[in-house]
């Protein structure tokens, strides 16, 4: 019997948490810890690191695992690692299920860099208002662009106040509208947006009031993807689960 572990905190995480519940498929969904409260689950959470690589492979190992699907941020680039590493250590079946890349529509005014150091040089010159739509794990690397003002939007108040000497901090939680962000950036002043191509629908409204309104965006580059096998839809990953079954993995 197939024992499945969801390397957690994506919208497709759940979603496929939902479809193996549906079908009274054996799974746990892991979190990294990230969220303060992560949202209700039909199947079992654990929350918290494995202690890098060699500690995921030890639970893989001694909770019977059988497939072990990333359904991590795309830009979780160490825990994406680890993730290959560690399946190819304990013999199990792994897949990566992450959304597509945005691509530049016509009327989008993006300034494609490859890191987050980019994002940060990019920003380089005149007092702006810029929207970090990046989460809280990055935004003190702005600090080295102390000039601006940044807005930011988190889902949980931080324990720590961010290292921005001049920044308006909003904390709420997708999915985001095109109005709403449109309302947002109005009521700051905002004149650029960055971001990292995070791709799907939930985080996309940014991008369409940033257009709409005629704003620039600095858009980060996605690390390189490590997995041998990815898909995009919860689908690819029931597909496989059931040839691996039929195959008797």
């Amino acid at each position: 019997m197939s024992n499945i572990l969801i390397l957690g905190g994506t919208t497709e995480a759940s979603a496929l948490a939902a479809a193996l519940a549906e079908r009274g498929m054996r799974a746990v969904l892991s979190y990294a810890g990230r969220t303060d409260k992560p949202r209700a689950q039909p199947v079992p959470v654990r929350v918290g690191g494995f202690g890098g690589m060699a500690g995921l492979a030890r639970y893989l190992r001694e909770e019977g695992v059988t497939h072990l699907v990333d359904a991590t941020h795309p830009f979780a680039a160490t825990m994406s690692e680890h993730a290959v590493a560690a399946a190819r250590e304990a013999g199990v079946k792994h897949i990566m299920l992450t959304r597509p890349p945005w691509i530049a529509a016509d009327g989008d005014r993006w300034t494609h860099v490859p890191d987050l150091a980019g994002a940060v040089a990019a920003l380089a010159g005149a007092r702006r208002n810029v929207m970090l739509a990046l989460g809280r794990m990055h935004v003190d690397a702005f600090a080295a662009q102390p000039q601006h003002h940044y807005l930011l939007r988190f889902v949980d108040m931080p324990a720590a106040a961010p290292g921005l000497p001049d920044h308006a901090l909003v904390i709420d939680r997708g999915p985001f509208t095109v109005e709403g962000d449109m309302q947002l950036m109005r009521a700051h002043g905002i004149d650029c947006v960055v971001s990292k191509n995070a791709g799907g629908s939930g985080a996309q409204a940014k991008l369409v009031a940033a257009q709409t309104l005629g704003l620039p965006v600095v858009m980060i580059g996605r690390p390189a993807c490590p997995a041998a096998l990815v898909t995009h839809e919860v689908a690819g990953v029931l597909q496989w689960l059931g040839h691996a079954a039929e195959r008797g993995v």
